[in-house]
């Protein structure tokens, strides 16, 4: 069994890493999240997923992968992150519904071996949302930690009409890039 670090406390990526036979010892970091003005979507999020994993090899000893991801939306160049609070969740699901957008996961590994990291873009089209299916999903708390205000394995999965792309990095760990990684 190959020992990793998942610089995360996402129930969802440790799953995924169980779903290829890989349990994660999870160590959370936390480092600044912010968008550097002029930043590119895919810049952003392999920058956040670079840091994740340096921020968590840093505490190690340097004999064990540190695996670092990083899930973003992205509409019409527009990053979406995890919603700030209720309104910043509601907002983001108007723009979201009826149109087509991208979701981005990147990850680095970190190991003795060297640094090597990857990425996956997938588009998602949702369906039209009415205000009420908006509100009583907010109101369920499922939103609020997730890019975009929506996870596709949960409830929302009601509202999207079709996906390009792999589903388990929209869930946050893209399974065929990070096995490759692994490798």
């Amino acid at each position: 069994m190959i020992e990793l670090i998942l610089a995360s406390q996402s129930p969802r990526r440790k799953q995924l890493l169980k779903q290829i036979g890989i349990e994660p010892l999870c160590q959370p970091v936390d480092i600044d999240e912010s968008l550097n003005k002029g930043e590119h979507p895919l810049e952003y999020c392999q920058r956040l997923a670079d840091e994740k994993a340096n921020a968590a090899w840093k505490k190690t000893n340097k004999n064990i992968a540190v695996l670092g991801s990083d899930t973003i939306v992205v509409l019409n160049n527009e990053t979406l992150g995890k919603p700030k609070d209720r309104n910043d969740a509601i907002s983001m699901l108007i723009k979201l519904s009826g149109t087509t957008h991208q979701v981005i996961t990147a990850v680095t590994v970190l190991s003795p071996k060297g640094k090597k990291s990857n990425h996956s873009i997938s588009h998602v089209s949702f369906a039209n949302l009415t205000e009420s299916e908006i509100m009583t999903y907010v109101d369920s708390q499922e939103p609020m930690d997730k890019a975009g205000s929506y996870g596709i394995q949960g409830y929302a999965a009601r509202w999207i009409k079709s996906i390009s792309g792999s589903y388990s990095g929209i869930m946050g760990l893209p399974l065929y890039e990070t096995a490759e990684l692994l490798k």
